[in-house]
């Protein structure tokens, strides 16, 4: 078993959890690891109706988490399916299954079995996005899901160790054909990475490095970026002056307007950098536009923004946000 994945779940050692199995290797080693431990833990399994074999994957995690002896909640997905970004929904679905599980269990940690090789993945399809720094440090080993902590204990254990453990052990696993189609591009990086090291010595412990050093600057950034935000949010509402955008640096105001937009419009993600961007010159000038499920509005040196349909005054009955607007003009 994976030092690195026993050190970390010593922090969890008296939580109860969780924990996401698909049928596929990476979940299943994951949970075999934690029985092992002894882990406090509830099997989440959710069947899409995806694939010709989904039932069979499923009866297969009932049936091991039966001989584990570890409890066992079966999700079906039988919404109509999208025509257009099933992946993504499918994805959305699944958490929404997990998640409000957790909430009526009163659970609040829930493991996924993400591992080394996905977070090299994320950084090479960010890296080919062009992405800034929140992209390029990747996956969190720890991060919050509508209101669920999720927790990724693998995230620094290579696949091929998980292959091996259960490979040698001869317990089962399924793989998923769409592991190998190079239509996607995560398949296309993952059957091309060896790549990197073979002819230009990038190995894969140095690109994880890289991600955890990135992931560590993200860090002190969010938490500067908390401060900042608590001081201009005040009923579901930013009210601010443009040097609380402006002055800062232009990385910086990109991902304080983009945790604006996420705060107050509700969406799970951020816009997208180019998008964000784009506002972020628009609001150097008087202007009204959306982005992200919000409503964003210039005029003179104040900016708002309010969820997507409320009103769009500058003045308020809630009075001055926490941030003070300093100038009193009139509006036009």
């Amino acid at each position: 078993m994976n030092q690195n994945f026993l050190d970390f779940m010593r922090n969890y050692a008296h939580t109860r959890m969780a924990v996401a199995v698909s049928g596929g290797v990476d979940s299943v080693c994951l949970l075999c690891w934690l029985a092992q431990i002894g882990a406090d833990i509830v099997c989440l399994h959710v069947n899409h109706g995806l694939r010709p074999n989904a039932e069979t994957e499923t009866q297969y995690v009932r049936d091991l988490c039966k001989r584990l002896n570890i409890p066992c909640q079966i999700f079906y997905w039988t919404d109509d399916k999208p025509h257009a970004g099933l992946e993504a929904a499918a994805r959305t679905a699944r958490y929404k299954f997990m998640t409000d599980y957790c909430h009526e269990n009163g659970i609040d940690t829930l493991l996924t079995a993400h591992q080394a090789d996905d977070q090299i993945e994320t950084f090479l399809m960010n890296l080919g996005r062009g992405s800034g720094l929140y992209g390029l440090a990747a996956m969190r080993r720890v991060s919050m899901r509508d209101g669920i902590k999720i927790i990724r204990p693998l995230l620094y254990v290579p696949r091929a160790e998980l292959k091996q453990y259960c490979d040698d052990n001869n317990i089962k696993y399924f793989m998923d054909e769409m592991n190998n189609d190079p239509q996607y591009t995560r398949v296309r990086i993952r059957q091309n990475r060896h790549v990197l090291s073979e002819l230009l010595g990038i190995s894969d412990a140095r690109i994880l490095l890289a991600t955890q050093n990135l992931g560590r600057i993200r860090d002190v950034l969010d938490n500067k970026i908390a401060e900042m935000i608590s001081s201009v949010v005040n009923n579901g509402r930013a009210l601010f002056i443009d040097s609380f955008l402006f002055d800062q640096p232009h990385d910086v105001g990109l991902k304080l307007l983009g945790t604006l937009i996420q705060e107050i419009g509700g969406d799970e993600y951020q816009p997208r950098l180019n998008s964000l961007s784009n506002a972020l010159d628009k609001l150097q000038h008087d202007c009204k536009f959306t982005l992200g499920h919000c409503t964003l509005r210039r005029l003179n040196n104040k900016i708002l923004i309010v969820p997507e349909g409320a009103k769009t005054s500058f003045r308020t009955r809630y009075g001055k946000p926490k941030s003070a607007v300093t100038e009193k003009k009139s509006e036009k």
